[in-house]
């Protein structure tokens, strides 16, 4: 690898030059003065109005590019750039389960002009889970803007599990204790929230194999390593319709708009109460101006009422709900308090 030798040169001349005559200094009095006053002004500008001055919006998304929530983050981003004509360019900023994507908002000038794709991992469900060894607190540090879709899970069975729906499943898992396995892509999100709140529920005990991506596990699942997992319905479209796996249920309250034929968890007697989703929305870090929030979120509930967007997160395997900030802070504790009672029964922790 090359050298890069210290510059042996300052970067830029001293603005008064040592020989410079003192006579020459003073004609030069009043353009310094000018100079201060442009200085100033420049400083006096709000940050409100810096992404009106031109700096490009960075939207952070806190997991690897090419999964389902990098594709999210890139439709955001380009419907945004038609209110946002200097830019919105996507930044990938994976690992510690959301949390470093998230610290990277934190770091930057509170000014509306650095955004974070937040999901529910990061922004609800860590600080249960994770508890004090978090180096930010999501409810203080980061102030909610937009939800920008709801992302049921759908639960996938291997073809050879002898069941055809989740009534089947509870009565196998009752009569068959701690046989059941089911993969997620980690300890503590939304996946492993789903699979604990099936056994609260249903009164069954399974085992918690946890995999690192979702791929992973598809391919346990269709391969029988691995009995059933929770999963994105874009990611297990392909296994779904190839027949590698079968699909269950989704474990939202209702069914999904883009997955009539798939029955909810709900649906099932005894588990009426069954309601878990994964949802993603934009943040800003605390002391971002109130202009600069309703600027955002004024351009990102424009997005959400363009059919065009919409049907691409529903592609996705993402149901979009228009929601202004009250309603989407509201939202995040409500959640908070369904994924807290869960982690609770569940006593679901996890390492850093």
């Amino acid at each position: 690898m090359p050298q890069i030798r210290p510059r042996t040169r300052p970067l830029f001349p001293p603005l008064f030059p040592p020989l410079l005559r003192p006579r020459s200094r003073s004609l030069l009095r009043p353009l310094a003065a000018a100079a201060a006053l442009s200085l100033a002004a420049l400083g006096a500008l709000s940050p409100a109005h810096a992404a009106d001055a031109g700096r490009p919006v960075t939207l952070i998304v806190p997991f690897a590019a090419g999964g389902g929530v990098d594709g999210m983050g890139r439709l955001l981003a380009e419907r945004l750039r038609a209110d946002m004509p200097q830019g919105v360019v996507v930044e990938n900023k994976p690992g510690a389960s959301g949390m470093l994507g998230a610290q990277a908002v934190l770091r930057s000038a509170p000014d509306g002009t650095t955004l974070l794709l937040g999901s529910a991992g990061e922004t609800a469900i860590n600080p249960l889970v994770f508890k004090g060894k978090m180096q930010y607190q999501p409810d203080k540090d980061l102030v909610p803007i937009a939800l920008i879709a709801r992302v049921p899970n759908v639960l996938v069975a291997n073809p050879k599990l002898p069941v055809a729906n989740v009534e089947q499943l509870v009565a196998y898992g009752r009569a068959h204790p701690d046989k059941l396995t089911y993969a997620t892509s980690g300890v503590g999100n939304p996946q492993h929230l789903n699979g604990e709140l099936l056994q609260s529920l249903a009164g069954i005990k399974m085992v918690h194999v946890p995999y690192k991506g979702a791929s992973a596990q598809l391919v346990d699942v269709a391969s029988g390593s691995v009995d059933l997992t929770f999963v994105s319905l874009a990611g297990a479209l392909p296994f779904i319709q190839s027949g590698k796996v079968k699909p269950l249920a989704v474990t939202s309250a209702k069914r999904a708009s883009f997955a009539p034929d798939i029955p909810a968890i709900a649906e099932t007697a005894g588990l009426k109460d069954y309601a878990l989703e994964n949802w993603f929305g934009v943040f800003v870090a605390a002391g971002t101006p109130p202009a600069a929030q309703q600027k955002l979120a004024d351009a990102i509930n424009r997005a959400l009422r363009d059919e065009k967007f919409v049907a691409s997160i529903r592609d996705l395997g993402g149901e979009v709900q228009p929601m202004n900030q009250a309603e989407f802070s509201a939202f995040i504790k409500a959640q908070t308090g369904v994924f807290a009672k869960v982690v609770a029964d569940g006593h679901i922790t996890a390492e850093n």
